[in-house]
């Protein structure tokens, strides 16, 4: 008899053959790709979760950081016509001219200040990954946070200039707050002021950030709208389609009934829900994204984040539909054409260095300097534990490796982001999502419970029922997310039960046998699949 021939040898797939080559190289090597289990396709795609999951932040960012005003002033406002169409007398501005409605002068000052400040988070964001990576070799990434640019835009400088402190001396103070917190980084304080943190705190302040950035998700002003307002419970069940909002104004009714506008108020975004609740197309959008991320997460697909992400962000991009990101409006037409630019070189004109010192003797400078470094240090410093102890960095005593070079990262983000004109640069909680995906060193970055929170079927339900509840300010609510969701994800495996159960049936009936035995079997099989 002839021998038979040994089976061919499969040859190594090219990722393979790459993460084994980089392994070995100095780049491996020096971001530990072995000694930390991991590969460097799987921090590539690590990389780009976590950017997705935090690339909300540079339009977000730019914009509430433009309500502040930034460097546009007044005299930026031009001269309006009187006694429309005729025009036959100019309206000099005044400060007024910053307020609703908004002067063209000065809103051409602010769609310019926009984007610097879209370029300012972006080099702030990069530089903070680049030393994250590099030197602390963490798969964290860094980006001006949330909180705290709002508070700089809307309660030190106000908005449109509207609060006791400029733009330019607000940055002052978040470049003195960094040079304090690399001071205390570096001679290794602010590591033992962390330990200062409750336990307790410390170890839900991942659960608190995750909850805030879930609130900001589901507002109508950057997120999908199912959130909205209520004038007796503050908050209920929204997505309300943008023609169905109305704005809200702070009012005052005088002794003749005569209603006016309250001195100094200002008048709100399309925040009230006329009618047409849970009818918003871009809701609906999200949910159909949700759902992808939600499925890929329940099946361990690696990449859920970056396909969900993906999805919306493609069918976004289409005009002329009630999803479009670029609807046919000023704004939207002047948005359309810089998209078609694809690639865009901006010099950021007023935003850098535009920091000033004029103002640091008022009280008001002080207060905003110490509300900026211990948020930081709260905010920031719980962050870097809750990730490092996600991706099990972390020892006994609650140390990791890097964390003198994590600490010393974001510190040096926050005075190079101040210069650049945008608020306190932290580390992102997103990172979670490229850990989630394997990322386990600072290639990640520089690409960039009781409850069964490893198993998706409970965490994601879970997690819908706890934050509905509250925001939509219905028990009804979150228990009809809660277990809607449930059901949307366990569908796929009640279906496979169920053709897997209508075979096995099938298979019996058709051998043939008595039908005391095929009844026997027939039971015993059924109570395999539901045990």
């Amino acid at each position: 008899m002839a021998t038979p021939s040994p089976p061919p040898i499969q040859k190594p797939s090219l990722s393979t053959r790459l993460n084994s080559y980089v392994a070995t190289s100095r780049v491996g090597k020096r971001f530990k790709l072995a000694e930390r289990n991991t590969t460097f396709t799987t921090e590539l795609r690590a990389g780009t979760a976590t950017f997705l999951t935090m690339a909300y932040i540079l339009a977000v960012n730019a914009s509430i950081l433009t309500d502040s005003g930034g460097t546009c002033t007044a005299s930026d406002c031009i001269p309006v016509c009187a006694n429309p169409p005729n025009c036959t007398q100019l309206l000099q501005p005044t400060e007024s001219c910053k307020f609703p409605p908004v002067n063209p002068g000065y809103s051409d000052c602010l769609r310019k200040t926009r984007k610097d400040l879209i370029v300012a988070t972006i080099a702030s964001s990069f530089i903070g990954c680049l030393i994250m990576g590099t030197f602390a070799n963490l798969p964290l990434g860094l980006a001006p946070g949330m909180g705290t640019n709002a508070y700089f835009a809307y309660t030190v400088v106000g908005f449109h200039g509207s609060g006791n402190i400029s733009y330019q001396t607000a940055l002052a103070a978040i470049f003195l707050e960094g040079l304090i917190f690399l001071v205390i980084s570096a001679i290794g304080l602010r590591a033992k002021l962390a330990k200062l943190i409750p336990k307790p705190v410390r170890i839900s302040s991942s659960a608190g950030i995750g909850l805030f950035l879930a609130f900001i998700g589901l507002q109508n002003n950057q997120g999908i709208g199912l959130i909205g307002y209520s004038s007796s419970t503050l908050v209920t069940i929204g997505a309300c389609p943008r023609s169905s909002r109305a704005a809200l104004a702070p009012v005052i009714t005088g002794l003749n009934e005569t209603v006016s506008l309250l001195p100094g108020g200002a008048v709100s975004s399309d925040m009230l829900c006329l009618n047409g609740r849970m009818e918003s197309p871009t809701f609906w959008l999200g949910v159909v994204g949700f759902v992808i991320i939600a499925y890929c997460l329940v099946k361990n697909i690696k990449g859920a984040m970056i396909y969900g992400i993906v999805f919306i962000t493609v069918v976004s991009w289409f005009r002329h539909t009630d999803v479009t990101a670029f609807p046919n409006t000023e704004s939207g037409d002047l948005a359309y054409q810089y998209f078609k630019n694809i690639v865009d070189v901006h010099v950021i004109q007023s935003t850098a260095v535009a920091l000033s010192f004029k103002g640091i003797n008022k009280g008001r400078f002080l207060e905003a300097l110490v509300t900026f470094l211990y948020v930081d240090i709260l905010d920031t410093t719980g962050t870097l534990y809750s990730m490092a102890r996600f991706a099990g960095f972390t020892d006994a005593n609650g140390d990791f490796e890097g964390q003198y070079f994590a600490f010393m990262s974001d510190a040096v983000s926050i005075v190079v982001g101040s210069l650049l004109g945008t608020s306190p640069v932290t580390a992102f909680i997103e990172s979670s999502t490229g850990i989630r995906e394997g990322g386990r060193t600072g290639l990640t970055a520089i690409d960039c419970g009781w409850i069964e929170w490893d198993d998706m079927r409970q965490a994601i339900p879970a997690f819908v029922t706890m934050i509905l509840m509250p925001l939509t300010y219905s028990i009804a609510y979150g228990l009809i997310g809660g277990i809607g969701t449930y059901i949307v994800l366990h569908l796929w495996d009640w279906a496979e039960l169920l053709v897997l159960k209508f075979g096995i049936k099938e298979r019996l009936m058709g051998e043939g046998g008595n039908a005391n035995g095929n009844t026997h079997g027939a039971n015993r099989d059924d109570m395999a699949l539901e045990v």
